[in-house]
């Protein structure tokens, strides 16, 4: 599963560099990405507008809110036709905007946390789905009148990955991108859900801080002793 990410880019170059539409003003630099937050997506390839939603898909039948702490990933393998995303997949596609992520090693009864960008330190795109939630009188979240939520697609983990974990997100580089929102097309859109090829990203380990939602800065994502995967 991915758990965590960064978006660390200021939101002029995050919009230059993928050819982004409106930024949110609310826009700051952030280290641990966790679930249950708001993320920055794209739902929609016209505008390219970033918009927030929180993470952890509520999908539109849902009784309670609360399954999206259930629902941060879906599997590349099954998302077309299993009922918590298969609307979503066909008619709710986003992208979830990223510069990096962690991974844990299961060390012992130790977890260990490990960073992993793309080699050249640009932003991607995770593949993602998205699902608006209106309360319906049957809430744990008493006074939300409704969610927009989504959630992050994962696959087999490459050889840069596998050493840490066995899956990995889908990452989607601004060269492809805009196909998981534009295609229609089914057996296309699985094509796109591959793992990145080998040797597509660097890895090193880092603060153990990061498994705490609550911290931020920027030596979260900075090697703990030089150590590299």
């Amino acid at each position: 599963m991915c758990g965590r990410f960064t978006m660390a880019i200021d939101s002029e170059d995050l919009r230059t560099q993928l050819a982004l539409g409106q930024m949110p003003l609310d826009w700051e630099k952030r280290y641990n990405i966790a679930p249950s937050q708001d993320v920055p997506t794209v739902p929609f390839p016209e505008s390219r507008d970033v918009v927030w939603m929180k993470w952890g898909l509520v999908p539109f039948w849902a009784k309670d809110p609360s399954i999206g702490y259930k629902m941060i990933n879906a599997r590349a393998e099954t998302v077309a036709e299993k009922p918590s995303y298969r609307s979503s997949f066909k008619n709710k596609r986003c992208l979830i905007l990223a510069d990096g992520f962690y991974e844990w090693r299961k060390d012992g009864k130790l977890s260990i946390p490990y960073y992993f960008q793309l080699e050249g330190g640009e932003p991607f795109a995770f593949a993602g789905l998205w699902d608006d939630w209106e309360n319906k009188g049957v809430s744990s979240l008493p006074g939300v009148p409704g969610l927009t939520t989504c959630t992050l697609i994962t696959t087999d983990a490459n050889e840069d990955v596998q050493p840490v974990h066995p899956r990995m997100p889908v990452i989607l580089r601004k060269e492809t991108m805009w196909d998981w929102l534009q295609e229609s097309d089914p057996r296309f859109l699985m094509s796109l859900l591959k793992p990145l090829p080998s040797g597509s990203l660097s890895a090193h380990q880092v603060s153990r801080d990061v498994n705490t939602p609550q911290s931020q800065g920027e030596y979260l994502i900075e090697p703990v002793e030089g150590r590299l995967l």
